[in-house]
C-alpha cells in the first residue's frame, strides 16, 4: 500500500524559503511520477510541479517556475519541494501525490495522496 507523508510546512515571511518533504513508502517508485499540488481556502486544488522518479525530469506551473524546485532522494524514497521567494499568494495546504507512469498536471491522474502540510506566508 502506497503511503505519502508530507512535512516541512510552517509560517514564513514573504521573500523567505521553505523545503517540504514527501516520504513515500509501499512501492518501488522508479516507474512513478510524483507531484505537488496546493489548495488555498475557498479555491480548487492546483498543480504546482511534478517529477518523474526514474529520469528526474521536472516541470512546474507558471506561477512557481523559477522559484520552486522539485527533487528526489532515491535512497530515502523522498521527494522535496524547495520553495524560495515565497509570496502571500503561495499560502495553501501543500499535497504530495503519486501515480504510476508519466507525470501529469491533472489532479485526477494521481491515485495516491498525502494528507498535506500547511504553508503560510505573511506579508
Amino acid at each position: 500500500q502506497v503511503q505519502l507523508v508530507e512535512s516541512g510546512g510552517g509560517l514564513v515571511q514573504a521573500g523567505g524559503s521553505l523545503r517540504l518533504s514527501c516520504a513515500a513508502s509501499g512501492r518501488t517508485f522508479s516507474s512513478y511520477a510524483m507531484a505537488w499540488f496546493r489548495q488555498a481556502p475557498g479555491k480548487e486544488r492546483e498543480f504546482v510541479g511534478a517529477i518523474t522518479w526514474g529520469s528526474g525530469f521536472t516541470y512546474y506551473a507558471d506561477s512557481v517556475k523559477g522559484r520552486f524546485t522539485i527533487s528526489r532522494d532515491n535512497a530515502m524514497n523522498t521527494v522535496y519541494l524547495q520553495m524560495t521567494s515565497l509570496k502571500p499568494e503561495d499560502t495553501a495546504g501543500y499535497y504530495c501525490a503519486a501515480r504510476e507512469g508519466l507525470r501529469s498536471r491533472a489532479l485526477y491522474d494521481y491515485a495516491y495522496w498525502g494528507r498535506g502540510t500547511q504553508v503560510t506566508v505573511s506579508s
